[in-house]
């Protein structure tokens, strides 16, 4: 993956599926890249965000986009928040592409959904645009165990050029706490999406490293 050179804008979606965390900390990170970010999340992330998190997103875009650049110190027109039916948004067209898109956390249902060709809502639709115009798609599913249908759906997306990316983190880091293991992740899917960061050591390169982006 080529690394960012200059502003890089990243789509970055919430679906229902249980790991919240993953999705805000890459939130965080993007931000404090200076990526430029379009995030649009389902309704029922918004009850994940509450389950996991005890935090409650705001339901119109605007809203969502000010407590989104505020919680996480975004730059004025940094972070755009769209709804998901807003087919006039860039990331609903191939001719105004995001570079890269991540779907973290992804339930089964989007994932079968997108796998399938549906793009019946602005999510999909935007996955549906990066596969077609050959751009980074990133999927961090979170189900276990697995069914048949799902490994084949997942199969068929990797065949047509996603990145299956479930958040599994590692433990040769000796991880200390729940935001180490966060951040392995996360630092995975970055990689992916061609965005510079410090979340740890790489392999093989020791344990002296750039310091680490703060957490809000």
């Amino acid at each position: 993956m080529k690394r960012m050179k200059g502003h890089r804008t990243v789509a970055l979606a919430f679906t229902g599926a249980s790991g919240l965390p993953y999705g805000l900390r890459l939130l965080e990170c993007l931000i404090a890249a200076s990526a430029r970010v379009y995030l649009v999340y389902s309704p029922a992330s918004q009850i994940v965000a509450r389950q996991e998190l005890d935090l409650t997103f705001p339901t119109q875009p605007a809203a969502a986009a000010a407590f989104f650049a505020q919680r996480y110190s975004a730059k004025p027109d940094q972070l755009t928040v769209f709804g998901r039916e807003d087919w006039f948004s860039p990331v609903a067209s191939g001719s105004n592409p995001a570079d890269a898109m991540a779907i973290c956390p992804c339930s089964m249902g989007t994932l079968g959904a997108i796998a399938s060709g549906l793009a019946d809502n602005l999510l999909e639709r935007a996955a549906d645009v990066m596969l077609k115009e050959r751009r980074p798609l990133v999927l961090v599913p979170r189900e276990t165990p697995l069914s048949t249908i799902h490994l084949e759906n997942m199969l068929k997306l990797s065949r047509a050029g996603a990145v299956i990316l479930p958040p599994a983190p590692g433990f040769y880091g000796h991880p200390q706490s729940i935001e180490d293991l966060v951040d392995f992740v996360v630092a995975r899917i970055l990689d992916q999406l061609g965005v510079d960061h410090a979340l740890g050591p790489r392999w093989g390169a020791g344990r002296e490293s750039a310091p680490s982006i703060e957490r809000a």
